[in-house]
């Protein structure tokens, strides 16, 4: 049978009353196959039992699990006679780590493209929040002119950026006129402080990566153990263990989405293979696609099928995917599996499978029931209903510690060889810029002397012994303890300020009984007087206020009763705290009064015929106002009265 022509069997449909078991041939394969659904519905099984097919059947794959448990099954299903043919890669095999390089032999037309795949994972890993168009900018001339430098890796991307010397070098390589203009005319006229405000955030974010040993001793070998071109053309088994539980969420993403790349660099390398029938199939299977889909992904899609480069992609809903990634898969692919969906996936949905099936019906699916749209012969199919195969079961023994062990001998590198290379690189560079070195093979021990084994020069700084003032235990400090000030030890450290405001509140209200601290006699200059502080007796110490009110003194007498607080009885129902006011004499004012009254009464009135004119009265009452009050029997204000 013609490759063309050969089929992987995916489902089974109900037509006129009989089961039939359907698949999609290579050539359709070749425009890509989709599969969306909830998680529980079977995604994971389809892919398993299409790429099952693919291993059995002499095909060249990849399958990118990003879960674990399907790499660890698949290799179950390797016949003996493909044993030697499995690359097996998984990052959590720290003893025999597999080398890869993105940045390794990378032609001068594609390297645009590896600049970007590289951005579109830096960006959807630190997410757009923390990224900007600076370091995308920065970043991208960074890797442009490392992808022209010989044996340059994601380390080197921090000394391009720290180390001037190892920059220079750098730049004197660069062939391209943009990057290099950049580098000697922009780079090179940032100010101190506008690089240090650019600068230390891409190394922030790169530095995450590259000090992680799991993921350094990978990326940071320059040769990679083995040719994706070569594992392409010679149908080789690539399976890529990424599970999260065991490398890390964002590691798994940095390195499924480098490897996608590559495999796709890889692919269009295949361009000086003339005829395209000459070119051979190769299938990549990426499960929870969404993880390592950047915006670069479109054009994966859009160009893979010319260099025999198969996508089967699978994922749980749309909100999963950026926009433009949605519109390129949706736009490019030929074969369209869904199963149950929410119900604004459906509704989407519902436009590809109309009017055969409404959103009502796609949410209603039940368990490994699904719509398609086949891709037959070029053409697509009206969508129809069918059921996803079972699991396929294992019909020769498993050679799944062999193959392991074979791939790390074939594909893998030592621990210790590794990290004498990564030494031995980061001395060098360390070398020309007269610092120490900038990574290490293997990460500092807490038991290490850093100082004996001189990997480091810092001064010894003298210790003191102290006691916490909270807990009692003992501490060191690097000052001599003062008596009078209180130590405190590195798990009570952050309480100073309570423990300062509370001894304040307990603290009497006397004076410190220290002797006051008198400053040494200044000597004379040549023709000036000595200059002498005034002394005060040692006796003599400052005191507070309210001592003050309880304190006698041996003044004269009138003194020698505090003058001050609550101690003087209230006096004439005086209140406590008011000022001293004397009391007036009120039996005097009522003698006053009542004599004034008893002259009024003895005097007889005038008669009434007795009329006197206006100017006779008030002549008299200006002229004696006492003897006029006097008969009223009224005081008025400033009168002078006898008592």
């Amino acid at each position: 049978m013609n490759d063309d022509q050969k089929i992987t069997y995916f489902g089974e449909a109900n037509f006129r009353n009989t089961k039939s078991r359907f698949g999609i041939k290579n050539i359709d394969r070749r425009k890509h196959f989709y599969i969306v659904g909830k998680t529980g519905m079977g995604k994971t099984t389809l892919l398993e039992n299409m790429a099952m097919q693919d291993i059995q059947s002499g095909e060249g794959m990849a399958f990118i699990d990003p879960h674990g448990e399907t790499a660890f099954k698949l290799l179950d299903f390797v016949p003996p006679e493909r044993k030697n043919d499995v690359i097996y890669f998984d990052p959590a095999d720290t003893q025999f780590p597999i080398g890869f390089n993105i940045m390794e032999s990378v032609d001068p037309e594609r390297r645009h493209f590896v600049a970007s795949g590289l951005m579109g994972v830096f960006k959807k890993i630190f997410g757009p929040d923390v990224w900007s168009a600076r370091m995308e900018y920065i970043l991208g001339n960074t890797v442009l002119a490392l992808l022209e430098y010989p044996e340059s890796t994601l380390l080197s991307i921090n000394p391009m950026l720290a180390v001037k010397e190892y920059r220079k070098k750098v730049v004197e390589n660069i062939t391209d006129p943009v990057v290099k203009a950049f580098w000697t005319q922009e780079f090179a006229k940032y100010t101190e402080r506008f690089a240090a405000e650019a600068t230390p955030a891409i190394q922030n974010k790169v530095g995450q990566f590259t000090s992680n040993a799991l993921i350094r001793n990978i990326v940071g070998q320059p040769k990679s153990t083995f040719d994706f071109r070569r594992a392409m053309d010679d149908k080789k088994i690539i399976i890529i263990n990424l599970a999260k539980g065991r490398v890390g969420e964002d590691t798994a993403r940095l390195l499924g989405g480098m490897i996608v790349t590559k495999l796709y660099l890889a692919a269009m390398s295949r361009v000086d293979i003339p005829s395209e029938a000459d070119r051979k199939d190769f299938f990549i299977y990426v499960d929870e696609f969404q993880n390592f889909a950047t915006e670069s992904f479109a054009d994966i899609l859009s160009e893979a099928r010319k260099y025999r480069l198969s996508l089967t992609l699978a994922h749980q809903f749309m909100a999963q995917l950026a926009e433009e990634v949605r519109d390129a898969v949706i736009g490019n692919v030929g074969t369209m599996v869904t199963f149950r969906v929410g119900a604004e996936d459906a509704e989407f949905l519902e436009k590809e499978f109309s009017p055969e099936f409404v959103a009502n019906d796609i949410v209603n699916l039940g368990f490994a029931q699904v719509y398609v749209k086949l891709m037959i012969d070029g053409a697509t199919s009206r969508p129809f209903s069918a059921t996803t195969l079972p699991p396929i079961a294992i019909s020769h023994e498993s050679f799944k510690a062999e193959i392991i062990e074979l791939s790390r001998k074939q594909f893998g590198t030592s621990r210790e060889k590794v990290n004498e290379q990564i030494h031995a690189w980061s001395e060098s560079i360390a070398a020309e810029n007269g610092e120490k070195k900038i990574f290490s093979g293997e990460p500092l021990r807490q038991n290490e002397n850093s100082l004996s084994s001189g990997n480091f020069s810092r001064p010894q700084t003298q210790l003191y012994d102290a006691i916490c003032a909270i807990c009692g235990k003992r501490t060191q400090v690097p000052f001599p303890p003062d008596p009078a000030r209180p130590v405190f030890c590195k798990e009570h450290i952050g309480m100073a300020g309570e423990y300062k405001a509370r001894i304040a509140e307990r603290r009497p209200a006397v004076a410190d009984h220290r002797p006051p601290r008198i400053p040494p006699q200044l000597s004379p200059r040549e023709g000036e007087p000595a200059v002498r502080e005034p002394q005060r007796n040692s006796e003599q110490r400052p005191v507070s206020l309210r001592e003050l009110e309880r304190r006698p003194t041996n003044r004269d007498a009138r003194y020698s009763k505090p003058r001050f607080g609550p101690s003087r009885p209230p006096i004439g129902g005086q209140a406590v705290g008011q000022p001293f006011k004397k009391p007036d004499n009120l039996q005097a004012l009522r003698d006053a009064l009542k004599k004034s009254m008893q002259s009024a009464n003895n005097q007889t009135p005038p008669a009434p015929s007795e009329k006197r004119n206006e100017t006779e009265e008030v002549q008299e009452k200006n002229s004696s106002p006492a003897s006029s009050n006097s008969k009223n029997g009224t005081i008025r204000p400033g009168e002078r009265i006898e008592l």
